[in-house]
């Protein structure tokens, strides 16, 4: 009889786990910055297609369509500038590194 191999799930558990913890992040920023306080009187709505919101729930993990465009919307207002920084520096370099090896 055949041996099975079973690989345990530890890889996709662990990207499950990063994402909710960077979603959790994410809305802890927000929080923080104060963007979530005050009573949820703003009503946000819009057609998406089926498939996108889809996707969007299965990598989240979030099964509420409430909770996946505060996600969504926390996202970009606390979203991290780093890569646009690093492409405004493109061709740039600071005259007081030593170059020199």
């Amino acid at each position: 009889m055949p041996k099975l191999s079973v690989r345990p799930a530890t890889r996709k558990r662990r990207r499950s786990t990063f994402r909710s913890d960077k979603f959790k992040e994410v809305l802890a920023m927000a929080e923080r910055e104060g963007l979530l306080a005050g009573s949820r009187t703003q009503i946000v709505r819009g057609r998406m297609p089926e498939a996108l919101v889809a996707q969007a729930k299965k990598r989240t993990g979030i099964k509420s369509d409430t909770n996946l465009i505060e996600v969504a919307l926390a996202n970009i207002a606390v979203g991290d500038e780093y890569a646009d920084w690093l492409l405004s520096r493109q061709g740039t370099i600071d005259p007081e590194v030593d170059l020199e090896f």
